[in-house]
Parts: C-alpha cells; sequence; structure tokens
C-alpha cells in the first residue's frame, strides 16, 4: 500500500515504523499516527520504556547501529514507510554517534534502496558536514547515504521542540526557568527559534500520507526567534511563577566547567542536556525559515505565543523543573555519603570494631562485620554514579540500611538514644535514596 503524492487521500492504514518511538518526538509522533488510523511499529532498545510509553502497538527491541542490513529489510519487509526520530547528542558509554546517525542509516539505505518504501528523517537545521559539532556532521553523514539510495525520502528540520512532556534541553529550559529568584543570563547572543510538538507530528503525518512531496527537505518551526534568557522568562511565565528579581550573568569560563563536567558524566551513561555539544548548538543559534513548510504543501506552524498558550500547565511541571537540577547533586550527595562512610569505617577499623566488641560481639565477627559493610557501602557509592546501575544502587542503600538498623538494633539497641544519633540519622539517607529511585526514569 502507497501513500499518495500530493492527493491529500492516503491509503489507511499505512504500515509504518518509526525509530526511537519511545523519545520525546517520537513518542508524540506515534500518538499522531495512530490517531490517524496508521498501524505502527516501533523501535527501541528498552524493552520496558517501550511498554511503558505504548503498550499498544507492536515493537521490534533492538539497537539499530547494530541491526545489519539484512535485519532492516525484515523489519522494513512490508512497511509503506519509515520514520527516523532517533538520535543522540553526543558519544557516552550509551550512545555512539556514529552508530545511530551514520551507520544504521547507511544500512537502512541499502535495506530500502530501490523500492517505494517512503522514509521521513527528523533531522535538525544546520546539519552539515562543516558543521561545527559532531552532532551536526554525523546527521550529515546519514541524509546524504539516503539521498543517494534511490527512495522517497523527506527531511524535516524541527528547531527546538516544545511539548508538554519534557527531555533534554527542554528540561534544562524548564529547569533554568524555574530557579528561585533568578534567570540565568546564558549565550545572551544567541537566539532561538521553536516549534510545537503536535505541528511537528502533523508534518511527520503529511510526509508518510504524501501531502509532502518526496525529495521535500525543509525547516519546521513557528514565526520569531528569542534569546535564550528571554525563552526562559517566557517559559517561567507559562509555568506560572513569579517573575524573577534578578538576570544572573553567567561567566563563560563557569559555563565551559559545566559543559566539561557534564561531559565526564557521558562516559558513566548519563545524558546531561549541558554537554558541550548542546551548548555548541545553543551558541550558534537555533533558527529556521517558518514559509518552507507551508510552501512545500504543510501545515503553519504556530508563534511561540500560540505554543505557549496551547501547552497544559500543571502543578507537575512546577515539581519537574523545580527538582531536574537537584537531581544530580542528590545523587553526588548519596555518592559522596556511602564513600565517606565505607571510609571512614575501614580507616578507623579499630575504633568501628570496638562499638561491636564493647557490647560481647567477637574480635572476627566485629572485623568482618565492618570490613564488609565498608566494602559493600563503597561499592554502592561508586554504582549510584553509573546511570546503568543507579536504580539498584539506590534500592541497595534502602536495603542495606535496613539491614543496618535491624542489625543494629537486635546488637547495639543503645545506640537508639545515642545523642550523637547514628541510627535516627539513616532514616533521612533511606528517604533520600528512596526519592531518588523515584526520580531517575528520564521517559
Amino acid at each position: 500500500m502507497e501513500p499518495s503524492e500530493g492527493t491529500g487521500q492516503a491509503p489507511v492504514p499505512l504500515r509504518l515504523v518509526v525509530l526511537g518511538a519511545y523519545g520525546l518526538i517520537g513518542s508524540a509522533v506515534t500518538r499522531r499516527l495512530l490517531e490517524a488510523g496508521h498501524r505502527v511499529t516501533g523501535v527501541g532498545r528498552s524493552d520496558t520504556t517501550a511498554k511503558a510509553a505504548h503498550p499498544d502497538i507492536s515493537w521490534h527491541i533492538a539497537d539499530i547501529g547494530a541491526m545489519s542490513v539484512d535485519d532492516w529489510q525484515a523489519l522494513c519487509a512490508d512497511a509503506d514507510a519509515v520514520i527516523n526520530a532517533s538520535g543522540a547528542l553526543q558519544d557516552g558509554a550509551r550512545d555512539s554517534l556514529d552508530a545511530i546517525h551514520v551507520t544504521a542509516p547507511v544500512r537502512l539505505a541499502k535495506a530500502l534502496a530501490g523500492s517505494d518504501t517512503r522514509v521521513v528523517q527528523i533531522s535538525a537545521p544546520g546539519v552539515s558536514t562543516e558543521a561545527s559539532t559532531a552532532f551536526f556532521r554525523s546527521k550529515a553523514r546519514g541524509e546524504a547515504a539516503l539521498r543517494s539510495a534511490d527512495l522517497p525520502l523527506v527531511i524535516l528540520r524541527p528547531t527546538l521542540v516544545l511539548a508538554p512532556a519534557a527531555y533534554g534541553g527542554t528540561a534544562l529550559l524548564r529547569a533554568g526557568a524555574a530557579l528561585p529568584g533568578v534567570v540565568p543570563n546564558v549565550l545572551p547572543d544567541s537566539t532561538i527559534a521553536c516549534v510545537h510538538i503536535d505541528d511537528l507530528s502533523q508534518a511527520v503525518l503529511d510526509a508518510v500520507e504524501g501531502r509532502l512531496p518526496a525529495g521535500t527537505d525543509v525547516d519546521v518551526t513557528g514565526a520569531g526567534a528569542e534569546s535564550l534568557t528571554d525563552l526562559m522568562r517566557r517559559t517561567r511565565a507559562w509555568l506560572g511563577l513569579p517573575k524573577a528579581r534578578v538576570t544572573l550573568p553567567v561567566p563563560a569560563f563557569a559555563l565551559k566547567l559545566l559543559t566539561k563536567a557534564a561531559d565526564l558524566t557521558g562516559y558513566f551513561g548519563w545524558r546531561s542536556p549541558l554537554r558541550s555539544t548542546a551548548l555548541q548548538a545553543l551558541d550558534d543559534g537555533v533558527a529556521g525559515d517558518p514559509a518552507a513548510l507551508p510552501n512545500a504543501g504543510g501545515k503553519a506552524c504556530r508563534d511561540l505565543d500560540a505554543i505557549f498558550q496551547t501547552l497544559p500547565r500543571t502543578v507537575q511541571d512546577r515539581w519537574f523543573a523545580r527538582s531536574y537540577l537537584a537531581l544530580p547533586v542528590v545523587i553526588l550527595g548519596l555518592s559522596l555519603f556511602w564513600l565517606a562512610s565505607g571510609l571512614i569505617g575501614l580507616v578507623q577499623l579499630p575504633e568501628a570494631t570496638s562499638v561491636l566488641t564493647s557490647r560481647g560481639i567477637g574480635d572476627s565477627t566485629a572485623i568482618a562485620a565492618v570490613v564488609g559493610g565498608g566494602l559493600l557501602d563503597i561499592a554502592l557509592g561508586l554504582l549510584i554514579l553509573i546511570r546503568r546501575y543507579a536504580k539498584a544502587a539506590c534500592l541497595g542503600m534502602i536495603l542495606l540500611s535496613l539491614g543496618y538498623l535491624a542489625a543494629g538494633t537486635l546488637l547495639t539497641p543503645d545506640l537508639w538514644a545515642d545523642p550523637l544519633g547514628p541510627f535516627v540519622k539513616v532514616l533521612p539517607a533511606i528517604l533520600l535514596a528512596w526519592i531518588t529511585l523515584g526520580l531517575l526514569d528520564d521517559r
């Protein structure tokens, strides 16, 4: 079943494959395609996240960077269109730009070459082989491979996508807007254009149904552009927060230190929107031609005023905005707390074991308990820094703390009345690990 070129009439249902179907863009696009009556197969790496995002569609769970040409041929054998909403901001423990942006499109192009399967590539303005970041340069190489194949190809280039949900740069925008009493003045010379997620989703629908003809390569953006600081002010007003009394300049050296630290977290599996790629892209500016999409046959995108008018705002949005920057601080605090707890016990082994031996516990048992507990503390303090193990580490902290309290109550119940409160102080640590566990989902 083929999309119909420019007729506005699409056979229903089309068989569609959406790469990155549980991401911010991919999830919204999937919802729009389902609303239009099409059949969608989602592609993603996490079965748990996939089923939570869209339990009502079929899923192909795979790392697209590792899929072979044969894998792509099997997946797309009966597809009318493939929508590529996958992407990575920067190389890290969980992501490879070349694998996602280059290898996957190259193999997809080979698998589909000469077929009538339409490919809709969701890209970005500024993509070129001469761009300032590896993100844009790798995107350009992947697009070149798709262009070289004999395929009906549509490339959509959205500017900063604003949506009811928030992830990456949009999450950081909300967090900066929600800082108490201040708005940071960051990259004052750059300007940012925005697009509503529903307008981008509609453009994808127009592409798969043929209203945007093959060969279309357009920006998807609303009219106007603002500085990042002004955009945070607008976001703050949308959140319903009081006007910021102070505009706080952020020196270039401080911003550079933040990006270096954020880049480092990428090697531990974290996808911080403060990484150097994101800041460089913002520094370059995010711009597009709002007339390009309607001139190509699509619908005009709403401007920033209309975007904020149609975005719902709830108390949950304010909770998220206020807690977003707190999460990395809390994770670092938990790590330091558990590392210090373990190291102090090991360094001061005689003093630590005397707490047990003075209450009738044998020397060997006391030493084993202190050394074993110290090593477990250190392990948990390190594991929470690694994204892949952070949830398990939080759960381990909770269980180990409860174990300490249970054993301590049986062996040394008098410590509950100790004026320094060694047992009482464990309770806030349990609560902090529990709260962190609940905040670690990012999609």
